[in-house]
């Protein structure tokens, strides 16, 4: 059964289990808590307590919980407008809140079209590493992109000056659409065979592993920017993470 994400904000205020905590170091902002991916890197990166202290943004208030974990309300302006948060590293996700957790809609998550204005405040408010999980339709993205910048906005992204900036190209889940009548429902079964065509590699993996290569790539990762394509990120998926972290990050130099 699915965890609320509100939830798992506030497991990871109650505070990590004895001899599973790590040394915290700085304030961890989440713009984009949302979904099953959203929910894993709190209670991955919030619950084990991997930071001083996590603040995720929200569009309407929460009530708070115990220290730890804090919500930073979004005010109704332009990013660019918003106050600045202090805050050492940074995680964005785009994955649009669940629409049968009422209370997941409180959360803030940007549009991909948000990500140069979001990544200025997060530098202007002292974010030294970024990290961005880029959702991209599986089987799409040309082989010249997947370990590169894909647009201009990631380009920008960059160009605002982080010591660590790393993008995680994950592919996504086709969206489910309800067909009207049989003749679509056929047409859109035999368009469905054509996911057969596309390499194991470029699957959709579960959000547990994204959650947790993304924790070890913010633990890893030196100075720089680093893409990892979505075959990296399937290969995390069948054994062990650390070392296909480090693996690419020896690859990536």
């Amino acid at each position: 059964m699915p965890v609320d994400p509100i939830h798992a904000l506030q497991a990871g205020q109650r505070g990590p289990a004895q001899g599973t905590a790590d040394a915290g170091t700085g304030t961890l902002l989440v713009a984009g808590a949302t979904g099953v991916l959203g929910q894993e890197l709190v209670r991955r990166l919030a619950g084990r307590h991997r930071f001083d202290h996590t603040r995720v943004l929200v569009r309407e208030p929460i009530r708070e919980g115990l220290s730890g974990v804090e919500t930073v309300l979004t005010p109704d302006a332009p990013i660019d407008e918003w106050p600045l948060v202090e805050a050492d590293t940074a995680l964005v996700l785009f994955e649009p809140p669940r629409l049968y957790y009422d209370r997941e809609r409180a959360l803030w998550t940007p549009t991909p079209d948000q990500l140069p204005a979001l990544a200025r405040w997060l530098r202007a408010s002292g974010v030294e590493s970024l990290a961005v999980v880029q959702p991209h339709a599986q089987g799409r993205l040309p082989e010249a992109l997947k370990r590169g910048l894909a647009s201009l906005d990631e380009q920008a992204v960059v160009a605002e000056g982080f010591e660590r900036v790393i993008l995680v190209r994950s592919a996504q889940k086709p969206a489910k659409v309800r067909q009207a009548n049989p003749a679509e429902r056929l047409a859109a079964w035999m368009l469905s065979i054509t996911r057969f065509m596309v390499p194991s590699s470029e699957q959709p993996v579960r959000a547990s592993k994204v959650a947790e290569l993304v924790d070890v790539a913010l633990r890893l990762a030196p100075p720089g920017v680093r893409v990892m394509a979505p075959e990296m990120v399937w290969r995390a998926s069948q054994g062990d993470v650390r070392e296909v972290v480090e693996a690419w990050l020896a690859e990536s130099r």
